[in-house]
Protein backbone atom coordinates (compact mmCIF):
# COMPACT_ATOMS: atom_id res chain seq x y z
CA UNK A 1 0.00 0.00 0.00
CA UNK A 2 0.99 3.73 -1.20
CA UNK A 3 -0.88 4.68 2.44
CA UNK A 4 0.64 3.82 5.71
CA UNK A 5 -1.72 3.84 8.82
CA UNK A 6 -1.00 6.25 11.08
CA UNK A 7 0.81 4.22 13.75
CA UNK A 8 3.60 3.33 11.11
CA UNK A 9 3.95 6.69 10.07
CA UNK A 10 4.43 8.29 13.79
CA UNK A 11 7.06 5.64 14.02
CA UNK A 12 8.36 7.13 10.90
CA UNK A 13 8.59 10.52 12.90
CA UNK A 14 9.50 9.29 16.25
CA UNK A 15 12.86 7.06 13.81
CA UNK A 16 13.44 10.65 11.83
CA UNK A 17 13.49 12.79 15.65
CA UNK A 18 16.02 10.31 16.75
CA UNK A 19 18.19 10.52 13.41
CA UNK A 20 18.01 14.23 13.07
CA UNK A 21 19.13 14.44 17.33
CA UNK A 22 22.56 12.33 16.21
CA UNK A 23 23.55 13.77 12.90
CA UNK A 24 26.87 15.57 12.72
CA UNK A 25 27.54 19.15 12.59
CA UNK A 26 28.74 19.13 8.89
CA UNK A 27 25.32 17.38 7.58
CA UNK A 28 23.03 19.39 10.15
CA UNK A 29 24.04 22.54 8.69
CA UNK A 30 24.11 21.37 5.05
CA UNK A 31 20.68 20.53 5.16
CA UNK A 32 19.60 23.37 7.00
CA UNK A 33 20.68 25.84 4.68
CA UNK A 34 19.63 24.36 1.87
CA UNK A 35 16.11 24.05 3.46
CA UNK A 36 16.40 27.82 4.11
CA UNK A 37 17.30 28.71 0.55
CA UNK A 38 15.00 26.73 -0.91
CA UNK A 39 12.17 28.10 0.98
CA UNK A 40 13.09 31.31 0.29
CA UNK A 41 12.93 30.70 -3.18
CA UNK A 42 9.91 29.53 -3.19
CA UNK A 43 8.82 32.23 -1.39
CA UNK A 44 10.03 34.95 -4.06
CA UNK A 45 8.62 32.79 -6.63
CA UNK A 46 5.23 33.22 -4.46
CA UNK A 47 5.46 36.78 -3.69
CA UNK A 48 6.00 37.06 -7.81
CA UNK A 49 3.10 35.65 -8.84
CA UNK A 50 1.08 37.44 -6.58
CA UNK A 51 2.09 40.62 -7.67
CA UNK A 52 2.28 39.63 -11.34
CA UNK A 53 -1.54 38.13 -11.37
CA UNK A 54 -3.29 39.99 -8.76
CA UNK A 55 -4.38 36.61 -7.08
CA UNK A 56 -2.74 35.91 -4.01
CA UNK A 57 -4.59 32.42 -4.13
CA UNK A 58 -2.53 31.50 -6.98
CA UNK A 59 0.51 32.41 -4.86
CA UNK A 60 -0.51 30.27 -2.07
CA UNK A 61 -1.44 27.66 -4.60
CA UNK A 62 2.07 27.42 -6.11
CA UNK A 63 4.18 28.33 -2.82
CA UNK A 64 4.14 24.74 -1.41
CA UNK A 65 6.66 23.64 -4.77
CA UNK A 66 9.65 24.98 -2.41
CA UNK A 67 8.42 23.03 0.97
CA UNK A 68 7.97 20.03 -1.46
CA UNK A 69 11.33 20.45 -3.02
CA UNK A 70 13.06 20.92 -0.24
CA UNK A 71 11.93 17.62 1.99
CA UNK A 72 11.79 15.07 -1.25
CA UNK A 73 15.20 15.99 -1.00
CA UNK A 74 16.47 14.89 2.97
CA UNK A 75 16.60 19.55 3.82
CA UNK A 76 15.71 20.22 7.35
CA UNK A 77 13.35 23.48 8.19
CA UNK A 78 13.29 24.32 12.18
CA UNK A 79 9.45 24.67 11.79
CA UNK A 80 9.69 20.47 11.40
CA UNK A 81 13.00 19.50 13.56
CA UNK A 82 10.71 21.11 16.69
CA UNK A 83 8.26 19.21 16.19
CA UNK A 84 10.18 15.29 15.22
CA UNK A 85 13.43 15.67 17.97
CA UNK A 86 10.88 16.13 20.81
CA UNK A 87 8.72 12.75 19.87
CA UNK A 88 12.36 11.14 20.54
CA UNK A 89 12.69 12.46 24.13
CA UNK A 90 9.49 11.74 24.53
CA UNK A 91 9.34 8.13 23.80
CA UNK A 92 12.59 7.66 25.62
CA UNK A 93 14.60 6.51 22.36
CA UNK A 94 18.36 5.26 22.98
CA UNK A 95 20.70 8.40 22.06
CA UNK A 96 17.67 11.35 22.20
CA UNK A 97 18.86 13.54 24.92
CA UNK A 98 17.79 17.25 25.46
CA UNK A 99 20.93 18.29 24.71
CA UNK A 100 21.35 17.11 21.54
CA UNK A 101 17.31 18.32 20.73
CA UNK A 102 18.44 21.72 21.64
CA UNK A 103 22.14 21.49 19.48
CA UNK A 104 19.74 20.35 16.76
CA UNK A 105 17.50 23.52 17.02
CA UNK A 106 20.91 25.54 17.16
CA UNK A 107 22.51 24.41 14.07
CA UNK A 108 19.01 24.04 12.22
CA UNK A 109 18.49 27.79 13.10
CA UNK A 110 21.64 29.00 11.76
CA UNK A 111 21.63 27.07 8.54
CA UNK A 112 18.47 28.01 7.71
CA UNK A 113 18.94 31.88 8.53
CA UNK A 114 22.15 31.22 6.41
CA UNK A 115 20.62 30.06 3.43
CA UNK A 116 17.34 32.56 3.89
CA UNK A 117 19.74 35.20 4.11
CA UNK A 118 22.08 34.14 0.74
CA UNK A 119 18.56 34.25 -1.06
CA UNK A 120 17.38 38.01 0.40
CA UNK A 121 20.84 39.16 -1.15
CA UNK A 122 20.54 37.67 -4.49
CA UNK A 123 17.05 37.94 -4.80
CA UNK A 124 17.59 42.34 -3.73
CA UNK A 125 20.07 42.38 -6.58
CA UNK A 126 17.82 40.79 -9.00
CA UNK A 127 14.48 43.09 -7.85
CA UNK A 128 17.47 46.67 -7.98
CA UNK A 129 19.43 45.36 -10.98
CA UNK A 130 22.44 45.32 -8.94
CA UNK A 131 21.08 48.03 -6.45
CA UNK A 132 21.62 50.34 -9.51
CA UNK A 133 17.76 51.18 -9.82
CA UNK A 134 14.16 51.29 -7.59
CA UNK A 135 12.94 48.21 -6.70
CA UNK A 136 11.28 46.34 -9.24
CA UNK A 137 7.30 46.34 -7.82
CA UNK A 138 7.94 43.21 -6.49
CA UNK A 139 10.75 44.19 -4.42
CA UNK A 140 8.21 47.28 -3.58
CA UNK A 141 5.87 44.87 -2.26
CA UNK A 142 8.57 42.43 -0.30
CA UNK A 143 9.23 45.96 1.36
CA UNK A 144 5.99 46.36 1.94
CA UNK A 145 5.43 42.73 4.07
CA UNK A 146 8.61 43.64 6.18
CA UNK A 147 6.54 46.78 6.86
CA UNK A 148 3.29 45.37 7.90
CA UNK A 149 4.15 42.43 9.70
CA UNK A 150 6.60 44.24 12.31
CA UNK A 151 5.51 48.01 13.17
CA UNK A 152 2.15 47.02 11.47
CA UNK A 153 1.65 44.68 15.09
CA UNK A 154 3.66 47.12 16.64
CA UNK A 155 1.17 49.67 17.12
CA UNK A 156 -1.48 47.74 18.55
CA UNK A 157 0.80 46.56 21.38
CA UNK A 158 -0.01 43.58 23.30
CA UNK A 159 -2.78 42.57 21.10
CA UNK A 160 -0.98 42.80 18.30
CA UNK A 161 1.95 40.79 19.89
CA UNK A 162 -1.06 37.94 20.64
CA UNK A 163 -2.10 38.02 17.02
CA UNK A 164 1.58 37.73 15.95
CA UNK A 165 1.52 34.78 18.28
CA UNK A 166 -1.08 33.24 17.47
CA UNK A 167 -0.84 33.40 13.83
CA UNK A 168 2.55 31.89 14.82
CA UNK A 169 1.16 28.40 16.25
CA UNK A 170 -1.50 28.24 13.62
CA UNK A 171 1.35 28.53 11.15
CA UNK A 172 3.63 25.54 12.38
CA UNK A 173 0.40 23.62 12.99
CA UNK A 174 -0.21 23.50 9.52
CA UNK A 175 3.42 23.13 8.10
CA UNK A 176 4.03 20.90 10.55
CA UNK A 177 1.62 19.00 9.61
CA UNK A 178 2.90 18.85 5.94
CA UNK A 179 6.34 17.68 7.57
CA UNK A 180 4.33 14.53 8.86
CA UNK A 181 2.24 14.26 4.94
CA UNK A 182 5.46 13.77 4.10
CA UNK A 183 6.12 10.13 5.87
CA UNK A 184 2.13 9.09 5.09
CA UNK A 185 3.02 7.62 1.50
CA UNK A 186 5.39 5.35 0.24
CA UNK A 187 5.66 7.42 -3.31
CA UNK A 188 5.93 10.75 -4.41
CA UNK A 189 3.07 11.43 -5.59
CA UNK A 190 1.55 10.91 -2.60
CA UNK A 191 3.42 12.39 -0.59
CA UNK A 192 3.66 15.92 -2.44
CA UNK A 193 -0.36 15.93 -2.35
CA UNK A 194 -0.11 15.61 1.59
CA UNK A 195 2.46 18.32 1.87
CA UNK A 196 0.71 20.44 -0.43
CA UNK A 197 -2.49 21.01 1.31
CA UNK A 198 -1.88 22.22 4.31
CA UNK A 199 1.16 24.20 3.19
CA UNK A 200 -1.00 26.15 0.56
CA UNK A 201 -3.24 26.81 4.02
CA UNK A 202 -0.86 28.48 6.17
CA UNK A 203 0.75 30.51 2.98
CA UNK A 204 -3.09 31.74 1.49
CA UNK A 205 -4.20 32.63 5.24
CA UNK A 206 -0.51 34.87 5.83
CA UNK A 207 0.23 33.20 8.84
CA UNK A 208 3.66 33.71 10.47
CA UNK A 209 6.54 31.48 9.38
CA UNK A 210 10.20 31.99 10.88
CA UNK A 211 11.68 30.75 8.37
CA UNK A 212 10.67 32.30 5.12
CA UNK A 213 10.40 35.24 7.45
CA UNK A 214 14.14 35.05 7.54
CA UNK A 215 13.95 35.73 3.88
CA UNK A 216 10.94 38.48 3.56
CA UNK A 217 12.41 40.40 6.43
CA UNK A 218 16.22 40.53 5.49
CA UNK A 219 15.19 41.76 2.27
CA UNK A 220 12.75 44.09 2.84
CA UNK A 221 15.19 46.04 4.83
CA UNK A 222 17.86 45.80 2.07
CA UNK A 223 15.35 46.91 -0.04
CA UNK A 224 14.55 50.39 1.73
CA UNK A 225 11.57 49.32 3.97
CA UNK A 226 11.01 51.43 6.84
CA UNK A 227 11.34 49.37 10.18
CA UNK A 228 14.40 48.39 11.88
CA UNK A 229 16.57 45.02 12.66
CA UNK A 230 15.06 45.42 16.32
CA UNK A 231 11.82 45.46 15.43
CA UNK A 232 11.88 42.26 12.75
CA UNK A 233 13.58 40.63 15.99
CA UNK A 234 11.02 41.78 18.77
CA UNK A 235 8.22 42.13 16.55
CA UNK A 236 8.07 39.33 14.31
CA UNK A 237 11.46 36.54 14.03
CA UNK A 238 11.49 35.88 17.87
CA UNK A 239 7.85 35.76 18.82
CA UNK A 240 7.33 33.90 15.55
CA UNK A 241 9.88 31.06 16.54
CA UNK A 242 8.38 30.72 19.73
CA UNK A 243 4.90 30.73 18.37
CA UNK A 244 5.93 27.56 15.64
CA UNK A 245 7.14 25.66 18.34
CA UNK A 246 3.92 25.78 20.36
CA UNK A 247 1.65 25.19 17.15
CA UNK A 248 4.25 22.27 15.98
CA UNK A 249 4.76 21.00 19.27
CA UNK A 250 0.76 20.87 20.67
CA UNK A 251 -1.45 20.36 17.81
CA UNK A 252 0.85 17.89 15.67
CA UNK A 253 3.38 16.50 17.43
CA UNK A 254 1.85 15.72 20.78
CA UNK A 255 -1.43 14.84 19.39
CA UNK A 256 -0.15 12.24 16.98
CA UNK A 257 1.88 10.68 19.65
CA UNK A 258 -0.53 10.68 22.17
CA UNK A 259 -3.30 8.55 19.56
CA UNK A 260 -1.40 6.91 17.46
CA UNK A 261 1.91 5.77 18.63
CA UNK A 262 2.82 2.08 19.66
CA UNK A 263 2.52 1.36 23.07
CA UNK A 264 3.73 -1.69 24.70
CA UNK A 265 0.97 -4.03 25.92
CA UNK A 266 0.13 -4.45 29.29
CA UNK A 267 1.59 -7.82 31.02
CA UNK A 268 -1.48 -10.42 30.92
CA UNK A 269 -1.20 -11.07 34.70
CA UNK A 270 -1.93 -7.01 35.57
CA UNK A 271 -4.51 -6.96 33.07
CA UNK A 272 -6.72 -9.48 34.34
CA UNK A 273 -6.41 -8.61 38.14
CA UNK A 274 -7.34 -4.90 37.16
CA UNK A 275 -10.23 -6.20 35.43
CA UNK A 276 -11.11 -8.41 38.36
CA UNK A 277 -10.63 -5.35 40.15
Amino acid sequence: MSYLPPAEFVTKAIDAGVTKIGMTTRDTLIRAYMAGAILALAAAFAVTVTQTTGQPLIGALLFPVGFCMLYLLGYDLLTGVVVLTPLALIDRRPGASLRGMLRNWGLVFVGNFGGALTVAVMMAIVFTFGFATEPSPVGKLIAGIGEARTVGYAKYGASGMLTLFVRAVMCNWMVSTGVIGAMISTTVPGKVIAMWMPITVFFFMTFEHSIVNMFLFPSALIMGGHFSVMDYLIWNEIPTLVGNIVGGIAFTGLMLYATHAPRQPRPAGRTAHAAAE
